[in-house]
């Protein structure tokens, strides 16, 4: 977007800066792989391809299905696309603040247009602060709507602002998904996590050359590695807010 909401606007990039980081990508020689690609890896039935790469998507703001989804199509490149099910379904209720957000009817143009759909779960909660109820019905209802929508299993989760902990990563992998996506702000690796998949958050500060740096394995740790005492920290101080307040964003 040119003119995002101000609560989103720093993981935005402009039309014009989208463009130039999606042609990096293509100059790069790099391989473009969905999550699938990366998880048959992972669980030692397949070779990743040379140089492969991840693009990813989170929530299902409203420019997904349409100039994103084109802009990939139109240089070949695949996509997973995480989709927040509370804020896209018909009735639905999330957490995410107001933004224009696309329709759940439009995932299976997603599919068709080249995006591999995972689960964001249903309201985007902070999702290691909650009981095992409330962590339930976000991994397990969000996966059941998209799986209705699409006609197919649905095999990936990612978690909201990469929030998890021990016990996440083990509901996550009971509701059935194969993989889960953290953030980290770190490269991944052929020795990741399947449950906590490093990613690397672009910033509308991010320049093309960062991205280059990216994708030449530089500029950024490299997973997998253990949480710091900082990480623990705000882990333990945001569980004790959301025992005061309840559900919290995670943005």
């Amino acid at each position: 977007m040119d003119d995002p909401p101000s609560w989103i606007a720093e993981f935005t990039v402009t039309p014009k800066a989208f463009a130039a980081h999606l042609d990096a990508i293509v100059d790069s020689g790099m391989t473009p792989v969905t999550i699938s690609v990366l998880a048959d890896h992972l669980a030692g039935r397949a070779p990743l391809p040379p140089r492969p790469v991840l693009l990813t998507f989170d929530d299902g703001f409203a420019d997904l299905p349409g100039p994103t989804a084109e802009a990939l199509a139109g240089r070949a490149l695949p996509a997973t696309a995480y989709l927040t099910t509370g804020a896209i379904a018909p009735g639905g209720r999330s957490l995410l603040p107001p933004a224009p957000m696309m329709t759940l009817d439009k995932a299976a143009e997603l599919e068709r247009s080249g995006m591999e759909i995972g689960s964001h779960t249903v309201t985007h909660a902070q999702l290691d602060t909650l009981p095992a109820k409330g962590l339930a019905y976000e991994l397990r209802t969000s996966k059941a709507v998209l799986e209705d929508a699409l006609g197919h299993p649905v095999r990936h989760l990612a978690y909201p602002h990469g929030y998890n902990s021990a016990k996440v990563r083990s509901l996550s992998a009971r509701a059935g998904y194969e993989t889960a996506t953290a953030v980290r702000h770190a490269l991944s690796s052929d020795r990741d996590e399947r449950y906590r998949i490093a990613r690397l958050i672009v910033r509308r500060s991010h320049t093309v050359a960062d991205v280059e740096a990216w994708l030449a394995g530089a500029g950024a740790r490299i997973a997998p590695y253990r949480d710091g005492p900082k990480t623990v920290a705000w882990r333990w101080y945001r569980r004790g807010r959301a025992m005061v307040r309840g559900p919290e964003f995670a943005g």
